[in-house]
Protein backbone atom coordinates (compact mmCIF):
# COMPACT_ATOMS: atom_id res chain seq x y z
CA UNK A 1 0.00 0.00 0.00
CA UNK A 2 1.31 3.46 -0.61
CA UNK A 3 1.73 5.77 2.00
CA UNK A 4 1.03 9.04 0.94
CA UNK A 5 4.39 11.96 1.51
CA UNK A 6 2.66 14.43 4.29
CA UNK A 7 5.98 15.86 5.38
CA UNK A 8 6.91 19.35 6.22
CA UNK A 9 9.43 21.39 7.68
CA UNK A 10 7.39 22.11 10.62
CA UNK A 11 6.98 18.65 11.41
CA UNK A 12 9.99 17.81 11.38
CA UNK A 13 11.28 20.70 13.08
CA UNK A 14 8.67 19.33 15.45
CA UNK A 15 10.18 15.70 15.88
CA UNK A 16 13.95 16.89 16.07
CA UNK A 17 14.26 15.53 11.85
CA UNK A 18 17.67 17.76 10.80
CA UNK A 19 19.24 16.25 7.48
CA UNK A 20 22.47 15.46 7.64
CA UNK A 21 24.80 16.56 4.75
CA UNK A 22 25.91 14.04 2.74
CA UNK A 23 29.74 14.83 3.25
CA UNK A 24 29.15 14.88 7.12
CA UNK A 25 27.21 11.07 6.48
CA UNK A 26 30.06 9.63 4.63
CA UNK A 27 32.77 11.07 7.07
CA UNK A 28 30.72 8.72 9.56
CA UNK A 29 29.99 6.04 7.78
CA UNK A 30 33.27 5.22 6.39
CA UNK A 31 35.18 5.25 9.77
CA UNK A 32 32.57 3.50 11.48
CA UNK A 33 32.01 0.81 8.92
CA UNK A 34 34.86 -1.55 8.16
CA UNK A 35 34.20 -4.72 6.64
CA UNK A 36 32.05 -6.52 3.75
CA UNK A 37 30.45 -8.50 6.13
CA UNK A 38 29.74 -5.60 9.24
CA UNK A 39 25.73 -5.30 9.99
CA UNK A 40 24.81 -1.32 10.34
CA UNK A 41 22.29 0.24 11.79
CA UNK A 42 20.87 3.94 11.08
CA UNK A 43 18.26 4.86 14.14
CA UNK A 44 15.87 7.97 12.88
CA UNK A 45 16.78 7.30 9.49
CA UNK A 46 15.15 10.37 8.03
CA UNK A 47 16.00 10.17 4.41
CA UNK A 48 18.68 7.60 4.91
CA UNK A 49 21.45 10.01 4.51
CA UNK A 50 23.83 7.38 6.42
CA UNK A 51 22.18 3.84 5.10
CA UNK A 52 23.00 5.05 1.72
CA UNK A 53 26.61 5.81 2.30
CA UNK A 54 27.03 2.52 4.16
CA UNK A 55 25.41 0.96 1.57
CA UNK A 56 28.59 2.49 -1.06
CA UNK A 57 30.91 1.39 1.80
CA UNK A 58 29.92 -1.92 2.13
CA UNK A 59 30.39 -2.27 -1.72
CA UNK A 60 33.43 -0.45 -2.05
CA UNK A 61 34.69 -3.25 0.73
CA UNK A 62 33.25 -5.91 -1.24
CA UNK A 63 30.27 -6.80 -0.76
CA UNK A 64 27.66 -7.80 -2.66
CA UNK A 65 23.64 -8.42 -2.72
CA UNK A 66 20.99 -6.12 -2.36
CA UNK A 67 22.45 -5.70 1.40
CA UNK A 68 18.88 -5.70 3.37
CA UNK A 69 20.27 -8.08 5.77
CA UNK A 70 22.84 -5.50 6.43
CA UNK A 71 21.51 -2.40 6.25
CA UNK A 72 18.56 -1.89 8.89
CA UNK A 73 17.10 1.38 9.59
CA UNK A 74 14.56 2.63 11.98
CA UNK A 75 11.97 5.76 11.61
CA UNK A 76 9.34 6.73 13.40
CA UNK A 77 7.74 8.90 10.96
CA UNK A 78 6.13 6.64 7.99
CA UNK A 79 6.25 8.88 5.35
CA UNK A 80 10.08 9.04 6.02
CA UNK A 81 10.29 5.49 6.32
CA UNK A 82 9.04 5.55 3.02
CA UNK A 83 11.17 8.03 1.05
CA UNK A 84 14.53 6.38 2.86
CA UNK A 85 13.83 3.02 1.23
CA UNK A 86 12.99 4.54 -2.16
CA UNK A 87 16.55 6.60 -1.86
CA UNK A 88 18.85 3.20 -0.98
CA UNK A 89 16.76 1.34 -3.74
CA UNK A 90 17.61 4.11 -5.97
CA UNK A 91 21.11 3.92 -5.52
CA UNK A 92 20.92 0.66 -6.08
CA UNK A 93 20.34 -1.71 -2.95
CA UNK A 94 18.04 -2.56 -0.79
CA UNK A 95 17.45 -1.93 3.50
CA UNK A 96 15.10 -3.08 5.72
CA UNK A 97 13.42 0.22 7.69
CA UNK A 98 11.49 -0.44 11.01
CA UNK A 99 8.36 2.04 11.39
CA UNK A 100 7.46 3.03 14.96
CA UNK A 101 9.55 4.47 18.14
CA UNK A 102 13.20 3.71 18.19
CA UNK A 103 13.63 3.89 21.85
CA UNK A 104 10.70 1.78 22.64
CA UNK A 105 13.00 -1.06 21.49
CA UNK A 106 14.07 -3.62 23.25
CA UNK A 107 17.80 -3.40 22.90
CA UNK A 108 19.63 -5.85 21.06
CA UNK A 109 23.29 -5.71 21.62
CA UNK A 110 23.70 -6.93 17.33
CA UNK A 111 25.29 -3.90 14.93
CA UNK A 112 28.88 -3.97 14.22
CA UNK A 113 28.52 0.24 13.09
CA UNK A 114 25.01 2.34 14.83
CA UNK A 115 25.46 5.56 12.99
CA UNK A 116 22.93 8.97 12.37
CA UNK A 117 22.04 12.07 12.99
CA UNK A 118 19.73 11.80 16.59
CA UNK A 119 16.56 14.01 16.76
CA UNK A 120 16.97 16.93 18.40
CA UNK A 121 14.15 17.94 20.36
CA UNK A 122 14.91 20.53 23.46
CA UNK A 123 13.73 19.72 26.87
CA UNK A 124 10.13 22.42 26.53
CA UNK A 125 8.35 20.66 23.63
CA UNK A 126 10.24 17.10 24.74
CA UNK A 127 7.17 16.25 26.98
CA UNK A 128 4.94 13.81 27.95
CA UNK A 129 4.92 10.02 26.97
CA UNK A 130 7.98 10.78 24.44
CA UNK A 131 9.93 11.75 27.90
CA UNK A 132 8.29 9.21 29.57
CA UNK A 133 9.69 6.14 26.70
CA UNK A 134 13.08 8.01 26.45
CA UNK A 135 13.72 8.06 29.90
CA UNK A 136 12.86 4.38 30.19
CA UNK A 137 15.08 3.83 27.20
CA UNK A 138 17.94 5.58 29.45
CA UNK A 139 17.61 3.41 32.24
CA UNK A 140 17.88 0.11 30.28
CA UNK A 141 21.50 0.86 30.61
CA UNK A 142 21.99 2.47 33.93
CA UNK A 143 21.17 6.23 33.05
CA UNK A 144 19.35 8.38 34.97
CA UNK A 145 18.30 11.48 33.02
CA UNK A 146 17.37 14.94 34.71
CA UNK A 147 14.08 17.07 33.31
CA UNK A 148 16.08 19.34 31.02
CA UNK A 149 17.34 16.64 28.76
CA UNK A 150 16.78 16.97 25.06
CA UNK A 151 16.02 14.05 23.03
CA UNK A 152 19.51 13.22 21.42
CA UNK A 153 20.45 12.03 25.37
CA UNK A 154 18.22 8.95 25.35
CA UNK A 155 19.12 8.65 21.63
CA UNK A 156 22.42 8.25 21.81
CA UNK A 157 22.26 5.90 25.10
CA UNK A 158 19.79 3.52 23.71
CA UNK A 159 21.57 3.52 19.83
CA UNK A 160 24.92 2.69 21.98
CA UNK A 161 23.44 -0.80 23.58
CA UNK A 162 22.29 -2.06 20.11
CA UNK A 163 26.31 -1.86 19.07
CA UNK A 164 27.44 -5.68 19.86
CA UNK A 165 30.83 -6.12 21.87
CA UNK A 166 33.89 -4.43 20.03
CA UNK A 167 31.29 -2.57 17.74
CA UNK A 168 30.89 1.44 17.03
CA UNK A 169 28.90 3.97 17.32
CA UNK A 170 29.50 7.30 15.22
CA UNK A 171 26.66 9.64 15.59
CA UNK A 172 26.13 13.61 14.92
CA UNK A 173 25.59 15.17 18.24
CA UNK A 174 24.27 18.56 19.53
CA UNK A 175 27.38 20.60 20.48
CA UNK A 176 25.24 21.12 23.82
CA UNK A 177 26.69 17.66 24.51
CA UNK A 178 30.09 18.85 25.94
CA UNK A 179 28.95 21.82 28.11
CA UNK A 180 25.13 20.75 29.46
CA UNK A 181 25.02 19.64 33.23
CA UNK A 182 22.03 17.23 32.47
CA UNK A 183 24.63 15.66 29.74
CA UNK A 184 26.89 14.95 32.47
CA UNK A 185 25.99 10.94 32.54
CA UNK A 186 25.99 10.30 29.09
CA UNK A 187 29.51 11.32 29.36
CA UNK A 188 30.40 8.94 31.83
CA UNK A 189 28.67 6.65 30.33
CA UNK A 190 30.51 6.66 26.69
CA UNK A 191 33.66 6.68 28.90
CA UNK A 192 32.75 3.61 30.47
CA UNK A 193 31.46 1.54 27.34
CA UNK A 194 33.89 2.54 25.34
CA UNK A 195 37.15 1.89 24.44
CA UNK A 196 37.95 5.15 22.43
CA UNK A 197 36.16 7.77 22.52
CA UNK A 198 36.83 10.53 19.50
CA UNK A 199 35.54 14.15 18.72
CA UNK A 200 35.34 16.16 15.72
CA UNK A 201 34.78 19.68 16.43
CA UNK A 202 33.78 22.42 13.95
CA UNK A 203 34.46 25.91 14.14
CA UNK A 204 31.32 26.83 11.65
CA UNK A 205 27.89 25.25 11.25
CA UNK A 206 27.64 22.53 9.93
CA UNK A 207 23.91 22.52 8.94
CA UNK A 208 22.25 25.08 6.78
CA UNK A 209 19.84 27.51 8.49
CA UNK A 210 20.29 25.81 11.65
CA UNK A 211 21.69 27.50 14.35
CA UNK A 212 22.56 24.52 16.65
CA UNK A 213 26.38 23.53 16.39
CA UNK A 214 27.07 20.15 16.12
CA UNK A 215 29.81 17.73 17.34
CA UNK A 216 30.63 14.08 16.12
CA UNK A 217 31.18 11.51 17.94
CA UNK A 218 33.00 8.50 17.48
CA UNK A 219 33.37 5.29 19.85
CA UNK A 220 34.51 2.43 19.47
CA UNK A 221 35.30 -0.92 21.24
CA UNK A 222 32.05 -0.97 23.23
CA UNK A 223 32.56 -3.50 26.15
CA UNK A 224 36.37 -3.73 25.52
CA UNK A 225 37.55 -1.65 28.31
CA UNK A 226 36.69 2.12 29.73
CA UNK A 227 38.36 4.80 27.84
CA UNK A 228 40.68 7.17 29.86
CA UNK A 229 41.10 9.95 27.15
CA UNK A 230 39.45 11.23 24.22
CA UNK A 231 40.67 11.72 21.01
CA UNK A 232 39.87 15.28 19.27
CA UNK A 233 40.13 16.65 16.01
CA UNK A 234 39.07 19.88 14.10
CA UNK A 235 37.56 20.60 11.60
CA UNK A 236 36.45 23.88 9.92
CA UNK A 237 33.08 22.69 8.51
CA UNK A 238 31.71 19.51 6.70
CA UNK A 239 33.81 19.56 3.29
CA UNK A 240 36.97 19.93 5.63
CA UNK A 241 36.62 16.72 7.31
CA UNK A 242 38.03 15.03 4.14
CA UNK A 243 41.24 16.34 5.11
CA UNK A 244 42.11 15.23 8.41
CA UNK A 245 44.35 12.65 9.41
CA UNK A 246 45.50 10.92 12.53
CA UNK A 247 48.80 13.51 12.29
CA UNK A 248 45.74 15.46 13.30
CA UNK A 249 44.31 13.95 16.36
CA UNK A 250 45.08 15.18 19.91
CA UNK A 251 44.76 13.55 23.33
CA UNK A 252 42.93 15.33 25.56
CA UNK A 253 41.95 13.69 29.18
CA UNK A 254 37.98 14.82 30.05
CA UNK A 255 38.08 16.35 33.84
CA UNK A 256 36.29 13.54 36.29
CA UNK A 257 33.73 15.83 37.25
CA UNK A 258 33.45 18.75 34.75
CA UNK A 259 31.94 19.56 31.28
CA UNK A 260 34.26 18.64 27.89
CA UNK A 261 34.23 22.43 27.28
CA UNK A 262 37.96 22.55 27.53
CA UNK A 263 37.96 20.27 24.66
CA UNK A 264 37.82 22.91 22.59
CA UNK A 265 41.38 24.24 23.75
CA UNK A 266 44.37 23.96 22.00
CA UNK A 267 47.15 22.23 23.88
CA UNK A 268 49.05 24.97 24.34
CA UNK A 269 46.20 27.02 25.91
CA UNK A 270 45.33 24.41 27.82
CA UNK A 271 48.58 23.54 29.89
CA UNK A 272 48.95 26.75 31.72
CA UNK A 273 45.29 27.39 32.05
CA UNK A 274 45.11 23.82 34.00
CA UNK A 275 47.92 24.90 36.12
CA UNK A 276 46.29 28.26 37.09
CA UNK A 277 43.11 26.36 37.92
CA UNK A 278 45.01 24.31 40.19
CA UNK A 279 47.15 26.98 41.87
CA UNK A 280 45.82 29.02 45.03
CA UNK A 281 45.69 31.53 43.01
CA UNK A 282 42.56 31.24 40.87
CA UNK A 283 39.42 30.14 42.55
CA UNK A 284 35.75 29.84 41.32
CA UNK A 285 33.56 32.83 41.64
CA UNK A 286 31.12 31.41 44.66
CA UNK A 287 34.35 31.45 46.72
CA UNK A 288 33.73 35.17 46.76
CA UNK A 289 29.98 34.77 46.77
CA UNK A 290 26.48 33.98 45.70
CA UNK A 291 25.26 34.79 42.13
CA UNK A 292 21.57 35.12 41.66
CA UNK A 293 19.39 35.77 39.30
CA UNK A 294 17.36 39.29 39.21
CA UNK A 295 13.35 40.24 39.84
CA UNK A 296 11.21 38.97 37.24
CA UNK A 297 8.60 41.19 36.69
CA UNK A 298 6.47 39.97 34.23
CA UNK A 299 5.92 43.03 32.21
CA UNK A 300 9.00 45.21 32.37
CA UNK A 301 7.42 47.70 30.38
CA UNK A 302 4.67 48.40 33.30
CA UNK A 303 7.00 48.29 36.24
CA UNK A 304 9.89 49.80 34.93
CA UNK A 305 9.55 53.63 34.78
CA UNK A 306 11.48 57.05 34.11
CA UNK A 307 11.58 59.72 36.46
CA UNK A 308 8.85 61.06 33.86
CA UNK A 309 6.78 58.64 34.27
CA UNK A 310 7.12 58.45 37.60
CA UNK A 311 5.91 62.08 38.09
CA UNK A 312 3.19 61.61 35.46
CA UNK A 313 1.59 58.72 37.71
CA UNK A 314 2.16 60.84 40.95
CA UNK A 315 3.70 57.70 42.32
CA UNK A 316 5.69 58.65 45.56
CA UNK A 317 8.82 57.99 47.31
CA UNK A 318 7.18 54.93 48.94
CA UNK A 319 6.06 53.30 45.62
CA UNK A 320 9.25 53.15 44.02
CA UNK A 321 12.57 51.81 44.36
CA UNK A 322 15.90 52.42 42.49
CA UNK A 323 16.96 49.98 39.91
CA UNK A 324 19.44 49.26 37.21
CA UNK A 325 17.84 49.90 33.90
CA UNK A 326 16.41 46.98 31.70
CA UNK A 327 19.14 45.50 29.74
CA UNK A 328 23.40 45.60 30.65
CA UNK A 329 24.82 47.53 27.83
CA UNK A 330 25.41 50.37 31.12
CA UNK A 331 27.32 47.51 32.86
CA UNK A 332 29.99 47.77 30.77
CA UNK A 333 32.65 49.74 33.37
CA UNK A 334 34.24 48.54 36.54
CA UNK A 335 31.73 50.58 38.80
CA UNK A 336 27.84 51.61 38.18
CA UNK A 337 28.02 55.34 40.29
CA UNK A 338 24.81 57.44 41.98
CA UNK A 339 26.33 59.69 39.21
CA UNK A 340 25.96 57.86 36.54
CA UNK A 341 22.33 56.21 37.94
CA UNK A 342 21.70 60.00 37.83
CA UNK A 343 23.02 60.18 34.27
CA UNK A 344 21.18 57.69 32.94
CA UNK A 345 17.66 58.93 34.85
CA UNK A 346 18.03 62.01 33.18
CA UNK A 347 18.09 61.28 30.03
CA UNK A 348 14.67 59.20 30.41
CA UNK A 349 16.18 55.54 31.67
CA UNK A 350 14.08 53.48 33.10
CA UNK A 351 15.51 53.64 36.85
CA UNK A 352 12.97 52.95 38.82
CA UNK A 353 10.95 49.78 39.55
CA UNK A 354 7.37 50.31 40.89
CA UNK A 355 7.38 48.53 43.68
CA UNK A 356 4.99 49.35 46.50
CA UNK A 357 4.38 47.82 49.85
CA UNK A 358 1.47 49.63 51.13
CA UNK A 359 0.37 51.35 47.88
CA UNK A 360 -0.15 55.46 48.12
CA UNK A 361 -3.73 56.34 46.52
CA UNK A 362 -1.26 57.23 43.39
CA UNK A 363 -0.61 53.40 43.16
CA UNK A 364 -3.46 52.35 43.37
CA UNK A 365 -4.68 54.47 40.57
CA UNK A 366 -1.41 52.60 38.76
CA UNK A 367 -2.53 49.02 39.76
CA UNK A 368 -5.97 50.05 38.33
CA UNK A 369 -4.57 51.08 35.41
CA UNK A 370 -2.75 47.78 35.31
CA UNK A 371 -5.33 45.53 35.35
CA UNK A 372 -7.39 47.84 33.03
CA UNK A 373 -4.19 46.35 30.06
CA UNK A 374 -4.66 43.23 31.69
CA UNK A 375 -1.36 43.05 32.95
CA UNK A 376 -2.13 40.90 36.27
CA UNK A 377 -2.78 38.23 33.45
CA UNK A 378 0.41 37.96 32.67
CA UNK A 379 2.22 34.66 34.17
CA UNK A 380 4.69 35.97 36.50
CA UNK A 381 2.00 38.41 37.75
CA UNK A 382 -1.42 35.72 37.88
CA UNK A 383 1.06 33.43 39.82
CA UNK A 384 1.54 35.74 42.86
CA UNK A 385 -0.07 37.63 45.61
CA UNK A 386 -0.21 40.89 44.94
CA UNK A 387 0.64 40.61 41.20
CA UNK A 388 2.11 44.08 41.60
CA UNK A 389 4.15 43.55 44.25
CA UNK A 390 7.89 42.41 42.69
CA UNK A 391 9.55 39.57 45.00
CA UNK A 392 12.17 41.44 46.53
CA UNK A 393 15.90 41.06 46.86
CA UNK A 394 17.79 43.81 48.13
CA UNK A 395 21.06 44.86 46.09
CA UNK A 396 23.39 43.19 45.29
CA UNK A 397 27.12 43.69 45.46
CA UNK A 398 28.10 43.71 42.01
CA UNK A 399 25.75 43.63 39.18
CA UNK A 400 27.43 40.52 36.28
CA UNK A 401 26.20 40.47 33.05
CA UNK A 402 25.32 37.31 31.51
CA UNK A 403 24.33 38.21 27.70
CA UNK A 404 27.65 39.53 26.07
CA UNK A 405 29.15 39.72 23.12
CA UNK A 406 32.51 40.08 24.26
CA UNK A 407 33.24 38.85 27.86
CA UNK A 408 30.91 38.55 31.15
CA UNK A 409 31.59 41.86 32.98
CA UNK A 410 31.42 42.16 36.74
CA UNK A 411 30.36 45.95 37.69
CA UNK A 412 30.62 47.04 41.56
CA UNK A 413 27.17 48.59 42.37
CA UNK A 414 28.30 51.75 43.92
CA UNK A 415 24.98 53.37 43.18
CA UNK A 416 22.95 50.54 45.49
CA UNK A 417 20.53 50.05 42.79
CA UNK A 418 18.10 46.82 42.83
CA UNK A 419 18.68 44.75 39.18
CA UNK A 420 16.25 42.88 36.52
CA UNK A 421 16.78 39.83 35.38
CA UNK A 422 18.89 41.07 32.65
CA UNK A 423 21.92 40.87 35.09
CA UNK A 424 23.01 38.97 38.02
CA UNK A 425 23.48 39.88 41.15
CA UNK A 426 26.64 39.21 42.94
CA UNK A 427 26.41 38.67 47.37
CA UNK A 428 30.24 38.79 48.44
CA UNK A 429 30.83 36.67 51.57
CA UNK A 430 31.30 38.59 55.25
CA UNK A 431 34.57 39.60 55.38
CA UNK A 432 35.06 40.38 51.65
CA UNK A 433 32.68 43.00 50.29
CA UNK A 434 35.41 46.06 51.02
CA UNK A 435 38.17 44.46 49.13
CA UNK A 436 34.95 42.83 46.12
CA UNK A 437 33.10 45.69 45.65
CA UNK A 438 36.99 48.02 45.24
CA UNK A 439 38.81 45.68 42.77
CA UNK A 440 36.95 42.01 41.69
CA UNK A 441 35.65 43.82 39.03
CA UNK A 442 38.78 44.37 37.95
CA UNK A 443 40.90 41.96 39.32
CA UNK A 444 38.39 39.82 37.02
CA UNK A 445 39.63 41.43 33.58
CA UNK A 446 42.66 39.02 33.17
CA UNK A 447 43.29 36.38 30.80
CA UNK A 448 42.62 33.13 32.75
CA UNK A 449 39.43 34.73 33.88
CA UNK A 450 38.63 35.81 30.15
CA UNK A 451 39.19 32.50 28.96
CA UNK A 452 37.50 30.75 31.43
CA UNK A 453 34.14 32.44 30.56
CA UNK A 454 34.42 30.81 27.10
CA UNK A 455 34.68 27.56 28.85
CA UNK A 456 31.70 27.85 31.37
CA UNK A 457 29.30 29.89 29.42
CA UNK A 458 27.28 29.03 26.57
CA UNK A 459 27.06 30.40 23.16
CA UNK A 460 24.10 30.86 21.75
CA UNK A 461 22.47 32.28 18.24
CA UNK A 462 24.46 35.28 17.06
CA UNK A 463 27.59 34.63 18.71
CA UNK A 464 26.41 35.29 22.44
CA UNK A 465 28.19 34.52 25.11
CA UNK A 466 25.41 33.40 27.82
CA UNK A 467 26.52 32.89 32.02
CA UNK A 468 23.72 31.20 34.37
CA UNK A 469 24.42 31.59 37.95
CA UNK A 470 25.40 27.87 38.07
CA UNK A 471 27.71 28.51 35.62
CA UNK A 472 29.18 31.51 37.56
CA UNK A 473 29.89 30.25 40.19
CA UNK A 474 32.14 27.69 38.39
CA UNK A 475 33.77 31.22 36.96
CA UNK A 476 37.31 31.02 37.57
CA UNK A 477 38.65 34.24 38.89
CA UNK A 478 41.56 35.51 41.09
CA UNK A 479 41.05 34.15 44.86
CA UNK A 480 40.82 36.87 47.24
CA UNK A 481 44.29 36.21 48.84
CA UNK A 482 46.01 37.27 45.37
CA UNK A 483 43.56 40.16 44.73
CA UNK A 484 44.41 41.63 48.45
CA UNK A 485 48.14 40.68 48.21
CA UNK A 486 48.05 42.28 44.49
CA UNK A 487 45.68 44.86 46.03
CA UNK A 488 48.06 48.38 45.61
CA UNK A 489 49.15 47.39 41.97
CA UNK A 490 45.86 46.89 40.88
CA UNK A 491 44.96 50.09 41.70
CA UNK A 492 48.15 51.71 40.16
CA UNK A 493 46.67 50.53 36.41
CA UNK A 494 42.59 51.14 37.35
CA UNK A 495 42.48 54.51 36.24
CA UNK A 496 44.58 52.98 32.32
CA UNK A 497 41.99 49.90 32.24
CA UNK A 498 38.87 51.92 32.91
CA UNK A 499 39.92 54.22 30.11
CA UNK A 500 40.88 51.43 27.85
CA UNK A 501 37.53 49.12 29.22
CA UNK A 502 35.29 52.54 28.42
CA UNK A 503 36.63 52.29 24.58
CA UNK A 504 35.98 48.50 24.35
CA UNK A 505 39.32 47.74 24.66
CA UNK A 506 38.88 45.17 27.39
CA UNK A 507 41.54 42.31 26.11
CA UNK A 508 43.95 45.25 25.56
CA UNK A 509 42.95 46.18 29.42
CA UNK A 510 43.64 42.71 30.51
CA UNK A 511 46.97 42.52 29.82
CA UNK A 512 47.37 45.27 32.35
CA UNK A 513 45.74 43.37 34.57
CA UNK A 514 47.74 40.25 33.69
CA UNK A 515 50.51 41.78 34.99
CA UNK A 516 49.34 43.61 37.97
CA UNK A 517 47.72 39.94 39.73
CA UNK A 518 50.30 37.63 38.52
CA UNK A 519 53.75 39.81 37.89
CA UNK A 520 56.17 37.05 36.17
CA UNK A 521 54.50 34.05 38.08
CA UNK A 522 53.51 33.31 34.79
CA UNK A 523 55.90 32.91 31.06
CA UNK A 524 54.98 35.18 28.64
CA UNK A 525 54.58 32.25 26.25
CA UNK A 526 52.16 31.35 28.79
CA UNK A 527 49.82 34.28 28.56
CA UNK A 528 50.30 34.55 24.77
CA UNK A 529 48.54 31.21 24.49
CA UNK A 530 45.74 31.98 26.64
CA UNK A 531 45.26 35.03 25.11
CA UNK A 532 45.01 33.23 21.69
CA UNK A 533 42.99 30.37 23.08
CA UNK A 534 40.72 33.05 24.33
CA UNK A 535 40.51 34.50 21.04
CA UNK A 536 39.88 31.37 19.20
CA UNK A 537 36.73 30.31 21.52
CA UNK A 538 35.75 34.10 20.95
CA UNK A 539 36.24 33.92 16.69
CA UNK A 540 34.71 30.54 16.78
CA UNK A 541 31.32 31.00 18.28
CA UNK A 542 30.92 34.49 16.55
CA UNK A 543 31.93 33.51 12.76
CA UNK A 544 29.59 30.36 13.56
CA UNK A 545 27.02 32.65 14.59
CA UNK A 546 27.27 33.97 10.82
CA UNK A 547 27.57 30.45 9.00
CA UNK A 548 24.38 29.28 7.96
Amino acid sequence: MSIPVTDTLELRKARGAFFTPDVVARYVTEWAVRSCDDQVLEPSCGEAAFLVEAGHRLRALGATGALASQLHGAEIHASSAQVALGRVRREGFDARVRVGDFLAEEPRQYYDAVIGNPPYVRYQDFTGEARVTAKRAALRAGVTLTGLASSWAAFTVHAAMHVRSGGRLGLVLPAEMLNVNYAAPIRSFLMREFARVRLVLFTERVFPGVMEDVVLLLAEGRGRGSARHCEVLQAHNGESLAGLTEIDVRRWTPPAHDRWSSALLDVDAAGPYSELLESDDVVMLEEWGDTTLGMVTGNNAYFALSTAQVLEHGLSAEDVVPVSPPGSRHLRNLSFSKTALAAMSEAGERTWLFRPHEPSAAAQRYIALGEASEVHRAYKCRVRDPWWQVPFQRPADLLLTYMNADTPRLCANLAGVHHLNSVHGLYLRPGLRGMGRGLLALASLNSVSLLGAELVGRSYGGGVLKLEPREADRWPVPSPRLVDERAARLRQVRRRVRALVVTGRVFDASELVDDALFGDRVSLSSWVAMRRGRARLHDRRVSRSKSR
